[in-house]
C-alpha cells in the first residue's frame, strides 16, 4: 500500500512543478492594469509641476514668456526715451557735520515697450505691485553721490508699475536717500547753502536711453508744507545736463538742485543780542569816575590817571612845608581814596610854570642848532602833556566814538552778509 502511494506521489509531482511555472510565466507577461499605470505616473507628474512656472492670466495677457526683458526696448534701434518726474515729499534731515542731506521722494519713470501691449476693448491700463517688476526691464536710475538709500517696504514694497494697451508704462516707487552736499560755512550763520541731488543711468549711455524731465514745465512738485530747523528753502528747481565717463562714455543727469537760506533770528536771540548788550555795558566805563580803578573797564584812562598823580605827588612833596596835607589827603592821590571835596589840581602850578620857562631857555641858548629836534620832541611832549594833564577828555570822546564805530561797524557788516 504504501509501494502504491509512493508511485502516485512521484508521477503526479513533477507535472504540478510544470504548470506552476508556466502560470508565473503567464503573469508575468501580462499588461499592467490601469491603476497600476496611475499609481506609477503619479511621482513623475509631481517632478514635472516642479520646474513648470505658473503665469497669472494678466501675465499670459501681456505675454511674458514670449520676450527677452534682458534687452532694453528697441534693442539696436535708437535710444529709449524715459521720462522723469519728481515729487519731493520731505527734507528729514541737514548735517553740518556730515556735509549731506536726506530726502523722502516719489520717483515716477514714463516710457513705451511694445512688447508689453496687449488688446483692450475698454481701453484701460492695468496695475501691478512689484513683483511684476522683476520679470520685465525696467530703467535702471541711481542717485549719484549718494551715501545710502532704500526703497520703503511697509506693508509691502512701495513700487507700482501700470502698463497701457498701448505699451506705456508708469512705474513709480517711495525711496528715501541720503546724499552728498558741499557747504561752504564762510558766511555763517548768515550762510546760503546750495544743494542738489543727481539722478542718472547707471548702465545705458545716451546711446541706449535718453533720460529727461518728462513735464518741462513743472518737472518737480513739493509739499508746501516742509519746514526745516535751521533753514528755510529758498528756490526748487530741476536741470538736466550730461556726465562723462571716460571708459563708458557720455550719460544723461537730472538735477534737482535747492537753495537753503539759514534761520538768523535764532541766531539773532542766542548770539547778536547778547554780544552787542556786552558791547554796549562796556561803554558804561565811559562815564565812572576815572579814580574809581575797580569799576574801570577801558585801562588807557586808569593808566594816564596814574601818572598824572603821580607827578602831582612829586610837585606836593617839594611844596610840602608851605602846604602840608595829612594822612587822608595824601591817599587820594594814589587812586585808593577820593575826596571830592578836595582839589589840589592848582597847587604850584604857578611855580612849576616858571621853572619849566627857565628850563627852556636856558637849553635854547645852550643848543642853537637843535632847534629842529626840539620842535619835533615839544609837539610830542605837549600833546603827551595836554593827554597826561587831561585825561578826563578821553572820556568824553570815548562817549561818542564807541557808539560811532560800533553802529559803523553794524552797518557794513550787515550790508555785506545779510
Amino acid at each position: 500500500m504504501l509501494f502504491f502511494w509512493g508511485l502516485l506521489l512521484f508521477t503526479l509531482f513533477p507535472v504540478a512543478m510544470e504548470r506552476g511555472s508556466t502560470s508565473r510565466i503567464k503573469k508575468h507577461h501580462q499588461q499592467p492594469r490601469s491603476q497600476d499605470i496611475k499609481q506609477k505616473s503619479r511621482p513623475e507628474s509631481k517632478r514635472s509641476d516642479l520646474t513648470k512656472t505658473h503665469l497669472t492670466k494678466s501675465e499670459q495677457l501681456l505675454r511674458i514668456e514670449d520676450h527677452d526683458f534682458a534687452m532694453r526696448p528697441g534693442f539696436g534701434g535708437p535710444a529709449v526715451s524715459v521720462g522723469i518726474d519728481v515729487q519731493v515729499e520731505s527734507i528729514d534731515s541737514i548735517s553740518e557735520v556730515d556735509m549731506d542731506f536726506t530726502m523722502t521722494l516719489y520717483l515716477r519713470h514714463y516710457w513705451k515697450d511694445s512688447r508689453l501691449a496687449f488688446p483692450s476693448s475698454n481701453n484701460r491700463s492695468m496695475t501691478f505691485d512689484g513683483r511684476l517688476v522683476k520679470k520685465i526691464w525696467v530703467p535702471d536710475v541711481f542717485f549719484v553721490h549718494s551715501k545710502s538709500s532704500f526703497i520703503h517696504d511697509t506693508t509691502m514694497e512701495n513700487i507700482m508699475l501700470r502698463v497701457y494697451p498701448d505699451g506705456n508704462i508708469l512705474y513709480s516707487l517711495r525711496t528715501t536717500v541720503t546724499a552728498m552736499c558741499s557747504m561752504d560755512f564762510s558766511s555763517f550763520p548768515l550762510d546760503t547753502q546750495n544743494c542738489s541731488l543727481e539722478l542718472e543711468s547707471y548702465a545705458y549711455n545716451e546711446k541706449d536711453l535718453m533720460l529727461h524731465w518728462r513735464n518741462e514745465k513743472e518737472p518737480l512738485k513739493t509739499d508746501e508744507q516742509i519746514l526745516l530747523a535751521q533753514f528755510f528753502i529758498q528756490e526748487f528747481r530741476a536741470s538736466s545736463g550730461l556726465a562723462f565717463y571716460s571708459s563708458t562714455g557720455w550719460y544723461n543727469r537730472l538735477f534737482i538742485n535747492f537753495i537753503l537760506r539759514r534761520h538768523i533770528f535764532f541766531f539773532l536771540l542766542q548770539t547778536y543780542f547778547p554780544t552787542m548788550l556786552m558791547v554796549m555795558l562796556s561803554w558804561v566805563s565811559f562815564w565812572i569816575d576815572r579814580r574809581a580803578v575797580p569799576a574801570r573797564v577801558s585801562l588807557a584812562v586808569n593808566y594816564l590817571t596814574t601818572i598824572e598823580e603821580r607827578k602831582k605827588m612829586k610837585q606836593r612833596e617839594k611844596f610840602s612845608d608851605s602846604f602840608r596835607l595829612n594822612q587822608t589827603q595824601t591817599m587820594a592821590f594814589d587812586g585808593c581814596y577820593h575826596d571830592s571835596q578836595l582839589d589840589v589840581s592848582d597847587y604850584g602850578e604857578a611855580r612849576l610854570s616858571v621853572a619849566n620857562t627857565e628850563a627852556r631857555e636856558r637849553v635854547s641858548c645852550s643848543n642853537p642848532d637843535g632847534q629842529q629836534l626840539r620842535r619835533k620832541k615839544s609837539i610830542k611832549g605837549n600833546v603827551t602833556a595836554v593827554m597826561i594833564k587831561n585825561n578826563h577828555v578821553i572820556d568824553t570822546y570815548s562817549r561818542i566814538l564807541f557808539p560811532t564805530a560800533f553802529i559803523l561797524f553794524n552797518f557794513i557788516y550787515w550790508c555785506l552778509f545779510s
